[in-house]
């Protein structure tokens, strides 16, 4: 029978993403058996990221200060907006080196049954920001789901009037991929969105 202060952190641990009741009971016997002091910088991290972190005034994605690096950096091109759904996906771009332009991070995707509508997710908060910005493109790069596909055609609907340069990141076959082990969704996208061979 486990103590009720050893059942609270093990249930408290089910909270993150992915772990369970097993995952959780293997963490929690960890950090306190092998690493009680690795538990207590990880406590203290938490509290203080939890305490500290909030949104970026202009972005919204996760920061301490109230404009994140890349929305305060006169080096970023302030032309471009690219609309992402999460900080995993803005955080994803980044790693790429590919992109220099300004983020707009909503928080997830429409989903009407889940009565998760604009206001929820931030679209006029990205609506305010591009009035005021100079913004020549903007880059929709929510996932390729039902629910990513229903929130870019909204936000491109509500785009459609203004003198933007609206675009939508490419979908198709991955790098190294092999055709016969890609889905009919994917390869779809991949002939839509075909372009000249250069």
């Amino acid at each position: 029978m486990l103590s009720p202060l050893l059942q609270n952190l093990i249930q408290a641990l089910r909270v993150l993403p992915g772990v369970g009741p097993k995952s959780a009971q293997r963490m929690a016997f960890y950090l306190l058996q092998r690493n009680v002091d690795g538990g207590k910088q990880l406590s203290e991290v938490l509290a203080d990221a939890l305490e500290n972190i909030g949104q970026c005034q202009q972005c919204h994605t996760l920061t301490e200060a109230d404009l994140c690096g890349i929305c305060s950096n006169p080096r970023r091109d302030q032309s471009v907006l690219c609309v992402v759904g999460s900080p995993a996906d803005l955080l994803a771009i980044e790693q790429s080196g590919s992109y220099q332009g300004l983020y707009f991070q909503l928080t997830g995707h429409l989903s009407p049954i889940d009565g998760i509508g604009p206001e929820e997710i931030g679209i006029d908060a990205l609506m305010e920001l591009v009035a005021r910005k100079p913004v020549e493109e903007v880059i929709l790069a929510n996932n390729p789901t039902v629910e990513g596909e229903a929130t870019a055609y909204y936000i491109a609907n509500l785009l459609a009037e203004q003198s933007i340069k609206l675009t939508r990141i490419a979908h198709g076959i991955p790098m190294g991929g092999e055709l016969e082990y890609v889905d009919g969704g994917t390869l779809t996208h991949a002939f839509n969105g075909r372009q000249q061979f250069k």
